[in-house]
Parts: C-alpha cells; structure tokens; sequence
C-alpha cells in the first residue's frame, strides 16, 4: 500500500537502485518489521502505541477520541504507512527520514506526538467524529511542518522523554491485545 510512496522516494533521493533496495530493506526487516505484512500486524500495533503515548502525553485529546468513538487507525494510517509521504512537505518528510534511519522507529512516535501536542487546543474543538478527522487532517499543514528546522527540534523537545524501551514494552502489550481479539 504506502511500500510504492517510499520505493519511489528512496530512487528519486538515492539516484541508485540498489542503494534504495537495501534502505528499503532497513526499513521492512528492522525499522518497521510488520508493516507491510499480509496481516500489517506492525502497523496495527504502532497505532494502537500511538494511543497509548497519547494517553499519557495529551490526555485531553486521548479522552476527546474515546468519546466520540474514534479509532487512531482512522486518522493516522496514513501518516505511518506512508512514513508522511503526501502529508508534509517534502522537506519536513526527508529530514524525519534522516532520522529515522538514524535513531529508529521511535522517530514516528514523536513526530505524531508533536503534531497532536502542538495542535491539542485545535483538535479539542472538533465536536463530532467527522470534525476529529477533518481536524486530524488539517494539523498536517501550515507553518509549524513547512518550517522544517524547527519542527525537526521541536520532535525532540515536546513529546518529552520517549524511550524505546517504554516503546517496546507498549507494543508487546498492544500486540498481544490485537492478537487477542482476533
């Protein structure tokens, strides 16, 4: 699904074939191991983490989307799947992706942390489930992402203290609950 959006990214930036095959590489065996499965058992998982790092990093928004009902996976599969490709600008997008390769997964994590942080007054106006969607759209854009050197700080900053233990410790219990459910 997002796998075409990166593979073209990765030649366009690389120039290269092979070089794009084995960053592509990175990313689906030890990056993001299970996202572009049958089952995307990975993405699932990461979006449901996502919530749970919402929950207790900007409560207000958490509760604002168990009240209306609204699943992470509505409004963020596409910002995972597609790693931000067609969601921020491709300046922004390139210098997460610096950072992903570089620091891992967690990079993701902070990123959709810091457009909910950053924006949290906003989306808690949304009043309805589509309005939370229409909000969760909007947040992609505007000055905060197209100043790309500041919002690159900024990822480092907001979130506050996000460990990858504390990530891996999230996904193996939000794993084991989707396991579960079937």
């Amino acid at each position: 699904q997002g796998m075409n959006f990166i593979a073209g990214y990765l030649i366009l930036i690389t120039k290269n074939e092979e070089e794009s095959f084995w960053l592509l590489d990175a990313l689906i065996g030890r990056i993001l191991p299970d996202y572009y499965s049958p089952a995307m058992l990975g993405l699932k998982t990461d979006q449901e983490v996502l919530g749970e790092l919402v929950k207790m990093k900007v409560p207000a928004v958490a509760e604002l989307m168990e009240r209306h009902g609204v699943m992470w996976t509505l409004v963020v599969s596409r910002w995972f799947i597609c790693l931000f490709i067609d969601i921020l600008p491709v300046e922004t997008v390139l210098r997460i992706w610096d950072c992903l390769f570089y620091e891992g997964s967690k990079i993701i994590f902070r990123v959709a942390l810091t457009l909910i942080k950053q924006h949290q007054a906003f989306i808690l106006e949304a009043t309805n489930f589509p309005d939370i969607c229409d909000k969760f759209k909007q947040i992609t854009q505007g000055t905060l992402v197209t100043e790309c050197h500041s919002f690159m700080q900024k990822i480092f900053t907001d979130p506050g203290s996000l460990s990858m233990a504390t990530i891996n410790k999230l996904r193996e219990t939000c794993r084991e609950k989707l396991l579960s459910q079937g």
